[in-house]
């Protein structure tokens, strides 16, 4: 029943309102329910097993090929009242330009960024790392540069409360306005480590999570249960549930680190006090010396014609023919060129 035909000289009967109140409510609960979006960004290492566990995550069982610049997924979930989607971007290689598309693509207020590094590889697991956190960072000062003070300041107010607002360092972090959770990758190869590398590279890691307000998790898509944790994780990044990811908490180098957020303190990772991004690099350069050069030759220009992994029969044919005309094609005209030069000299 609608009041729309009404006539206007008689007045309201409790009815009429109660009629008008509901299609208000109504109005207002589709407006709220319309669809949630939500981005969740990861990069890090490459070859750490970033696309197996968003394959792990879709339920795909193909056989994932190299990312060389940015992939796209989304996956949708429809609750009782409201559809949700969330877009999943996955980073290649460390490429700043490139990652400006999806921490630009939907907003900070509903983006969540996994960094993954290579626990298998100790001697560039900082440069990752840092790669990846400068990347965040910078288009994080940006933004708030871009934005009023009353924006900043709820943005500062929701990331205290995700470390929770009387955590006893709350002052020395450096918190990241949205959810970062970084993941140390192929634990199953890390595991026969010499228990020194691994204090080293736990302390490092469990700094860089806490000076940035982030989460800490251990994954092996070997290991069923830290592969169920990292699917978990990325669900509830998604879709907000399981409200309670990490199901322990671990901080025992010598076993996988399950870490949330604002569950730890400079003083439990070590002696050393509070740390900044100088000091946490100055520490582990100094255990592990870092190399910075495979990192600088990732980033060069990739063609994927060359890649082995992409390889196309008839493409390829026809590719290798239009390289092949191009090439006659520049010979004969530096040869006409050179003719010219020589009939303009005679």
């Amino acid at each position: 029943m609608s009041t729309t035909n009404k006539d206007p000289s008689k007045p309201e009967t409790i009815q009429d309102i109660a009629f008008k109140l509901a299609e208000e409510q109504l109005q207002q609960l589709q407006l709220d329910n319309g669809p949630r979006e939500r981005t969740v960004f990861i990069l890090g290492s490459k070859n750490v097993g970033k696309t197996t566990a968003i394959n792990s995550f879709f339920d795909r069982e193909e056989t994932p090929r190299p990312t060389l610049a940015l992939d796209y997924s989304y996956a949708r979930k429809t609750a009782a009242v409201q559809k949700q989607i969330c877009h999943i971007w996955e980073l290649g290689s460390l490429d700043r330009q490139l990652a400006e598309v999806p921490l630009r693509s939907q907003g900070v207020e509903n983006l969540s960024c996994i960094i993954m590094v290579d626990l298998s590889q100790p001697q560039r697991l900082w440069c990752d790392l840092k790669e990846s956190y400068e990347i965040l960072r910078n288009y994080c000062d940006k933004l708030m540069v871009s934005k009023g003070d009353d924006d900043v300041s709820e943005r500062e107010d929701k990331m205290r409360q995700r470390v929770k607002k009387d955590h006893v360092d709350l002052a020395t972090l450096n918190v990241m306005p949205f959810p970062v959770i970084i993941v140390g990758g192929k634990y199953d190869l890390y595991i026969g480590f010499e228990p020194e590398i691994k204090k080293h590279i736990c302390r490092c890691l469990r700094s860089m999570a806490h000076l940035m307000g982030g989460g800490l998790l251990f994954y092996s898509n070997k290991l069923q249960k830290l592969a169920k944790t990292l699917r978990d994780t990325i669900s509830h990044l998604a879709f907000g549930s399981p409200s309670h990811p990490f199901r322990s908490h671990n901080t025992d180098y010598n076993d996988a680190l399950s870490i949330w957020y604002g569950n730890d303190t400079w003083d439990n990772i070590s002696s050393m006090g509070v740390q900044t991004l100088q000091s946490i690099e100055s520490n582990i350069n100094e255990e592990i010396p870092q190399d910075f050069s495979s990192l600088q030759q990732e980033q060069k220009h990739q063609d994927p014609a060359k890649d082995p992994g992409f390889r196309e029969s008839v493409i390829d044919e026809m590719r290798a023919q239009k390289d092949e005309e191009l090439r006659l094609l520049v010979k004969n005209s530096t040869q006409k060129m050179l003719r010219g030069k020589f009939e303009s000299v005679k």
